[in-house]
């Protein structure tokens, strides 16, 4: 690995999210008044926009690198479980979808895992990931900001952003499975 890949432009941005998560986590968690959950909203709202200029700026300007492939995953994952991690304290419905994101991304950290050892990648996420996970987000988004939803927009927002993390499993499950059987002929 070439030592100027670690420090492009994307990566750059990659390792800011990183150091987002303790300040969105502290934030959040020490938020008593609506303008403190505005500004931890406001930090998840930063790091989803350098997720996207991350990705952006690495396609446009050439500028993807292999650490930026196991970089830019790695701090989305992160972001995310810290996130529905905090929410779960203070709503403990929020625990079952936590569980559907860990169960998922489990299994494809396996299945990506196995197909490396055969020389095969899944290259980025399908729709149906990319929908789940801004679904996801919008629950993330909602649940920050008003701190004072009611338990049946809460469990309607978890039950939906479930349901979307269950049909990408689902489609994820299809396609591994698709790619390790090719891989047998």
């Amino acid at each position: 690995m070439n030592r100027k890949d670690w420090v492009t432009i994307p990566n750059l941005l990659s390792y800011f999210r990183l150091l987002l998560i303790p300040v969105f986590v502290y934030a959040y968690l020490n938020a008593e008044t609506q303008r403190e959950h505005v500004y931890a909203t406001g930090v998840l709202v930063l790091s989803g926009l350098t997720d996207a200029l991350d990705g952006f700026i690495a396609r446009r300007f050439n500028q993807g690198t292999k650490i930026g492939q196991l970089l830019d995953p790695i701090a989305d994952k992160l972001t995310q479980v810290s996130v529905v991690g905090v929410l779960m304290l203070k709503w403990p419905v929020f625990i079952f979808l936590f569980i559907l994101f860990l169960i998922k991304e489990s299994y494809m950290f396996v299945e990506n895992i196995r197909l490396y050892r055969k020389k095969k990648t899944l290259d980025g996420s399908i729709w149906h990931g990319k929908i789940a996970t801004i679904v996801f987000y919008f629950t993330m988004f909602i649940a920050v900001f008003f701190p004072a939803l009611n338990e049946v927009t809460l469990t309607i927002l978890v039950a939906t952003a479930s349901v979307f993390q269950v049909i990408a499993f689902y489609h994820y499950h299809q396609l591994f499975n698709s790619l390790h059987k090719n891989n047998l002929k």
